[in-house]
């Protein structure tokens, strides 16, 4: 039982990453000095899809769930709301590079935005 909730929280730990990889950077809006954390987890972000490497956090959530005595997911709220995001079916590695390509597109958005906002406040 133990090990099957500490592999719900890698998940939700895994799924909260996942959010700040991607929206991150509208934390920068509001603390500059958040950019000094974000900017290397978007980079790791974009480096796993674009190598299609697997998060280090996946293979733990997996050991945790087999020293539970798991053998597959089994219904709950994570499993079925959030896995499907985290692990989606049809990922082929075109997808994940088009991924990568959106984390990195969304993020220089924002933080041009970040950096318009920051040049007409010196003005």
């Amino acid at each position: 039982m133990l090990y099957g909730v500490l592999a719900d929280f890698v998940v939700m730990v895994h799924f909260a990453f996942v959010l700040f990889v991607v929206l991150g950077g509208f934390f920068v809006l509001r603390w500059k000095r958040c950019a000094w954390l974000h900017v290397p987890v978007v980079l790791w972000g974009a480096l796993i899809e674009f190598t299609g490497w697997i998060c280090p956090l996946t293979p733990l959530e997996n050991w945790l769930r087999a020293r539970g005595g798991a053998v597959g997911y089994r219904s709950s709220f994570i499993e079925h709301y959030i896995f499907p995001v985290l692990y989606p079916t049809h990922l082929t590695r075109q997808l994940q590079i088009t991924l990568g390509l959106l984390v990195l597109g969304i993020n220089l958005g924002i933080y041009g935005w970040v950096l318009r906002r920051a040049a007409k406040s010196k003005a």
